[in-house]
């Protein structure tokens, strides 16, 4: 793969990654209710880590071309999206304070992450439909090798974003509970929009 070709993706990866949604909203969440944020992070990447094998064995084009299977995903993406959502509204998270606010497991955390990305429908379409656009089959590496690498560098991007996003989130609003609860809502409510709006998308005649 050129080198100019990998800048390429990096850029418009990173454009991509910095556009707010239900990732964002996830590692806000765990910035101000958690005591680290890597947990909720690596659930993310986890997610992610599962598309890239199924790009890596050319399984991605398999379900984005299945109109049952991607609707199925959608549904349970969604379905999970407003469950989450309605979590955090219902218990709305401010920074944790020592003994005060215990942590969530973080093993529970961390399958949550997954479900975020995991499940999301959208990070399946980003797979099939921006990868193809950078893979080269007439360069010197296996189709499969540049699709890893594009994996890879995905997953780094998100890891750095969402990193940044929760240390933040957390540092901004440490000392500002009532504005720590009204993002933490907002973030809430940005799962509950973003799973209703995949789920209308997919439904929509």
């Amino acid at each position: 793969m050129h080198t100019t070709t990998l800048a390429a993706f990096l850029a418009l990866d990173l454009l991509l990654v910095l556009t707010p949604g239900a990732d964002w909203a996830y590692a806000i969440a765990a910035g101000l209710r958690d005591r680290s944020i890597v947990p909720a992070v690596a659930g993310l990447i986890a997610g992610y880590a599962g598309y890239t094998l199924l790009a890596v064995g050319g399984l991605v084009l398999i379900v984005a071309r299945s109109p049952g299977v991607l609707t199925a995903l959608t549904a349970a993406g969604a379905a999970y999206l407003m469950w989450l959502g309605g979590g955090v509204l219902r218990r709305p998270a401010v920074p944790a304070a020592g003994a005060e606010a215990p942590a969530a497991p973080p093993g529970r955390t961390l399958l949550r992450g997954v479900g975020v990305s995991g499940l999301n429908p959208k990070a399946l379409l980003f797979y099939f439909a921006l990868f193809p656009q950078f893979v080269d089959p007439a360069h010197g590496w296996p189709v499969a090798a540049q699709t890893a690498l594009l994996g890879v560098v995905h997953m780094v991007s998100c890891t750095l974003v969402y990193l940044a996003v929760g240390a933040l989130a957390r540092t901004v609003l440490r000392t500002r509970p009532a504005a720590a609860r009204a993002v933490t809502r907002t973030s809430g409510a940005a799962m509950i929009a973003i799973g209703a709006l995949l789920l209308l998308d997919r439904l929509a005649p």
